[in-house]
């Protein structure tokens, strides 16, 4: 058992949606905090804002070999590798972007710095790609679909290989999708609860595929017991509730949640090439493993994060708020 208590984490892309909660939770729990980001900037970092002056920030691009000196000069007992290129459709039009950052960044940090006693690998489910059914099991041969998923899975076999052939203590984990408050706007939970609370027609492909959404505070609650579960080193573990539900359901749901008035255009757009139409966790490694379990539901974590939604809208669309009124700063002409 790993305390983290009084030990130092780096956390790689500690800014991102999901890291930035982690982060708190790791400051919060007694650990020396570090994280690394492209730009060393509160503006470009806004979701640590407030914390910003009390954890160690390093500024290195993981595509670049030579910045990451930084983290041996930091010497992290413990690496929860996030940073990643994380959007699955425009990976298609960044390819070398993608495979750089997911697969080669990866490789440079492992060679950068290798004297850990703990590394979590945050890999993704969407490297099961197409396969004969669900749950996805951890023993299913991975069938990646995308520039995104193909990058995460070459980073995870470099991760396989220092766990099994350098015998270093490292655990790789799949959450399934997630979502909370500080999502980006690019992913659908975001997007919808946006739309619905301005007013704006929501449109969706039919919808019949089928996904599962956790709540952001489970994903990070497995993340922290990884790291501190001796079982865990050496194994690949989906994170995910094992629930799955429709996209037009999800959207029917958010709709009814936030008492919209937007118009549902359910089949307006069309189906992506390489969908997949259904994917579930198997969580049963997670639940022996880790002693995890999800805490809060689908229904409540969209109610807290629409509730979250509410107040940015309120900031980030109000003319006379906080935001507007710094980005509408008058220069002298």
């Amino acid at each position: 058992m790993t305390e983290l208590k009084n030990k130092r984490v780096l956390v790689t892309g500690g800014s991102g949606f999901i890291p930035s909660h982690l982060v708190r939770r790791l400051a919060g729990q007694g650990a020396e905090v570090g994280i690394t980001v492209k730009y060393n900037s509160i503006i470009d970092n806004v979701r640590l804002a407030d914390m910003w002056d009390d954890i160690h920030v390093i500024e290195a691009d993981l595509r670049n070999a030579d910045a990451l000196k930084q983290v041996a000069d930091f010497k992290p007992n413990v690496i929860f590798h996030t940073a990643a290129y994380n959007h699955v459709g425009d990976s298609f039009f960044n390819v070398a972007e993608s495979l750089d950052s997911n697969a080669k960044g990866t490789a440079n940090l492992f060679q950068a710095y290798d004297d850990f006693e703990r590394f979590v690998y945050i890999s993704t489910s969407e490297v099961y790609g197409f396969q004969e059914g669900v749950p996805f099991v951890e023993t299913m041969t991975p069938n990646p679909v995308s520039p995104y998923s193909i990058g995460k899975y070459s980073g995870e076999l470099f991760a396989q290989m220092m766990a099994r052939d350098l015998k270093k203590p490292v655990s790789i984990l799949r959450p399934f999708n997630t979502f909370g408050p500080y999502q980006s706007a690019k992913a659908v939970i975001p997007e919808l609860i946006i739309k619905c609370l301005r007013g704006e027609p929501l449109e969706s492909t039919e919808g019949i595929q089928t996904r599962e959404f956790n709540f952001v505070t489970n994903i990070v609650d497995a993340f922290l017991k990884s790291a501190q579960c001796d079982e865990a080193i050496g194994q690949v573990i989906n994170v995910g509730a094992g629930e799955e539900v429709a996209i037009r359901d999800l959207l029917k749901m958010i709709h009814e949640e936030t008492g919209s008035s937007s118009e549902l255009r359910i089949g307006a757009l069309p189906y992506r090439p390489s969908e997949i139409w259904r994917m579930r966790a198997d969580a049963t490694r997670a639940n022996e493993i880790l002693k995890w379990s999800p805490q809060v539901n689908l229904r409540d974590g969209i109610r807290m994060t629409i509730e979250w939604f509410k107040e940015f809208v309120e900031v980030y669309y109000k003319p006379n708020q906080g935001l507007q009124k710094i980005a509408n700063f008058k220069l002298p002409e």
